[in-house]
């Protein structure tokens, strides 16, 4: 890989269900439903993580932690947000910035947003102005729109390390 900037896009829904905890972008969100996956259902994060390893070619998370590895039950996505950053810095890559969208009929996630941000800068050594993160509703459409998923988008920019 000898190209200087690289992009990115990734997409993740799952299924809210009772009796588990709403976890996006590593923030806790209270709510009487969490989303159903492997892992902590962490959609946001999930979304991320395969816009970094697309604008890279190399595939997607289920490649990377099967959805049948036990290692990967339950484990927090920010661990494995970790790993692929591991990934990118071998590969000699920084991100430049990342924007996402959340989709979610409920909970109203604004106030849940600054925290998000700065879970994710965080967890990737990023500056806040490096992380977009917004919100919206599907209007009632769909899935999503009907309350019983939440799904998220993200693209990435990537910066060849020389």
């Amino acid at each position: 890989m000898d190209q200087k900037l690289r992009i990115g896009n990734g997409y993740d829904i799952h299924r809210l269900v009772e009796k588990r905890k709403l976890v996006i972008g590593g923030v806790e969100i209270p709510y009487h439903h969490g989303l159903l996956g492997h892992s902590d259902a962490d959609v946001l994060t999930h979304s991320i993580m395969d816009a970094l390893l697309g604008a890279l070619a190399l595939g997607d998370i289920g490649m990377h932690f099967p959805p049948d590895d036990e290692e990967y039950r339950d484990i927090s996505s920010l661990e494995l947000l970790l790993r692929v950053k591991f990934m990118l810095s071998n590969q000699n890559y920084k991100i430049l910035n990342i924007d996402s969208i959340i989709h979610a009929e409920r909970p109203k996630l604004i106030s849940y947003i600054p925290d998000i941000r700065r879970k994710l800068a965080d967890t990737l050594s990023l500056k806040l102005d490096q992380v977009s993160v917004k919100a919206t509703t599907m209007e009632k459409l769909g899935p999503v729109g009907e309350g019983t998923a939440i799904s998220a988008e993200a693209i990435v920019l990537l910066e060849k390390i020389y």
